[in-house]
């Protein structure tokens, strides 16, 4: 399984991105995937998951209501669209896939199988 993660950058507080992660490798039917983030001197930590087969999806509450996780299945591709951005969301982020975690367990970083390369997100105040 390879995952592809794309799309940080830099962007003013207030401003909006959006992450890409291209899978690969296997068909995703049942997994989940979604996304983790670290910021300098500190832990990774969640950020928010989708369930590939129905859609489900669940979130930190530190971006509820500001990040929205998605996923297209024709393209093997998670997206995690960031709005409302805000200083502390700058970290290095990453996706993640797992065949059988499930979402409510993600933010303990339980058995997450796989990860991709990370992306830059600085956001400037």
């Amino acid at each position: 399984v390879q995952l592809q993660a794309f799309g940080g950058g830099l962007v003013q507080a207030g401003g909006s991105l959006r992450l890409s992660c291209a899978a690969s490798g296997r068909t995703f039917r049942s997994w989940r995937m979604g996304w983790f983030r670290q910021a300098p001197e500190k832990e990774r930590e969640f950020v928010a998951a989708i369930s590939w087969l129905d859609g489900r999806t669940y979130y930190a509450d530190s971006v509820k209501g500001r990040f929205t996780v998605s996923r297209d299945n024709a393209k093997n591709t998670v997206y995690l669209q960031m709005n409302s951005l805000k200083p502390e969301d700058t970290a290095v982020y990453y996706c993640a896939a797992d065949p059988s975690t499930p979402l409510t367990l993600w933010p303990r970083m339980v058995r997450i199988d796989y990860w991709g390369q990370g992306t830059q997100v600085t956001v400037s105040s």
